[in-house]
């Protein structure tokens, strides 16, 4: 959606094309917030050692479908390869360049379509049960600190008089300054197609099945109602674009993440501020009339359907750290985040000449690095020369 705006007010004539419509899938489910700080993978030294034993504690947010192992082996190998300190520092450099100024970001794809009233702004905080736990959090925490974001590091007294909903449930707290939050990001990004049709765009609802290619030159890309042809061509299929981009030529190693949220609607504590809850990797964000809890990563492909289990630790683990928690109904979700195994986006040119291009791979941070990613897209369409290095994000550097 963010390509598609940029493109259309640079004057282009644009055709979305999406498999379910627009917000139906991770656009709509996840934590909402513009995190961005968010430039430590999940992939850390030490990740290969603590893996095994994550995967067998029943609260640990790391889940595996076992029967999907043998597909997802030669990719894994791949991710846990990237579990060091150099790429940790070459993620962190790349990422902050794409993540920094994200509430900047959204507002200028936001303006005049609508979807303003949707972005707000607040610390993104961080809770840990004891101080030990946060000692040993240590690393991301140094590598944030190195990459230039602020931080306060406050204790539950000092943080329950900004916001007295956890009580002295964490013992330490880290607010996040200079982030923001969507309210409702479903509706965010409804406004935005909206506005998008509405200004002269249009949306086609189906799926992209396959393409047409002589060389480095797409003759038409495959849908399950007809074919279509462009004079520049924009993959942006988030889980699903593992298929077109081997065709392509872009052999990146590649698999969906599972997430998933449960939210509690009307609930009788509304947060100030979204809240990971470090023991559980997950976000407690509040949302128009609802609190959501996002997060977890299963490995389990496109296919299979949701586990119980995540379902079950997210609610757990919500009711531990506020259980006073009142509400009238839970509503479950699970969607797929895309996950290149060097955890770095695909931004730019598949080809020479400029004829199509990439846009996807964001793992955790499609929300927040999307409206930069799009503007992105439109300039190197436009021949404009973008004001960031693209090297890390460059889709030929999977080339065969």
């Amino acid at each position: 959606m963010s390509c598609a705006i940029w493109l259309q007010r640079e004057g282009h004539s644009v055709t979305i094309v999406d498999r379910t419509g627009p917000a139906t899938g991770t656009s709509h489910g996840n934590a909402g917030v513009l995190a961005a700080g968010a430039v430590v993978p999940v992939t850390t030294p030490g990740l290969i050692k603590r893996a095994p034993g994550m995967l067998l504690n029943p609260n640990s947010p790391l889940f595996l479908k076992w029967s999907y192992l043998p597909k997802l082996a030669p990719y894994l190998w791949k991710y846990l390869g990237f579990a060091t300190d150099n790429h940790v520092d070459h993620y962190a450099t790349a990422m902050s360049s794409l993540l920094h100024d994200t509430v900047d970001q959204h507002r200028s794809l936001a303006k005049g379509t609508g979807a303003e009233k949707y972005i707000t702004t607040e610390d993104y905080c961080f809770g840990y049960s004891t101080k030990t736990d946060f000692e040993a959090d240590a690393y991301g925490w140094n590598k944030r600190s190195a990459a230039g974001y602020e931080y306060q590091v406050v204790d539950s007294v000092t943080y329950s008089k900004y916001d007295p909903a956890f009580g002295s449930v964490f013992e330490t707290l880290v607010r996040c300054k200079n982030h923001g939050r969507i309210s409702d990001p479903g509706k965010y990004v409804k406004a935005l197609a909206d506005h998008f049709v509405s200004a002269g765009g249009t949306l086609k609802i189906c799926e992209v099945t396959d393409i047409e290619k002589t060389g480095d030159i797409i003759n038409s890309i495959k849908t399950n109602i007809g074919s279509m042809k462009a004079d520049h061509i924009v993959f942006a299929l988030g889980p699903w674009s593992k298929k077109i981009a081997h065709k392509l030529g872009i052999k990146v190693p590649f698999e969906s993440e599972r997430g998933y949220h449960v939210e509690f609607i009307n609930p009788s504590i509304i947060l100030k501020s979204p809240m990971m809850v470090a023991s559980g990797k997950f976000v407690l964000t509040p949302m128009d009339g609802r609190l959501r809890a996002a997060g977890v990563i299963e490995f389990g492909g496109l296919e299979k359907n949701p586990s119980r289990a995540p379902f079950e630790l997210l609610i757990r683990q919500v009711k531990d750290v506020l259980p006073l928690l009142k509400y009238d109904e839970i509503v479950e979700w699970m969607g797929h985040r895309p996950a290149p195994a060097d955890s770095l986006p695909l931004i730019g040119a598949n080809d020479p000449n400029g004829f199509s291009y990439s846009a996807f791979g964001h793992q955790h941070v499609g929300l927040t690095g999307g409206p930069k990613t799009g503007r992105i897209i439109a300039d190197l369409i436009q021949g404009k020369k973008p004001n960031i290095d693209l090297a890390a994000f460059d889709p030929t550097k999977y080339k065969i």
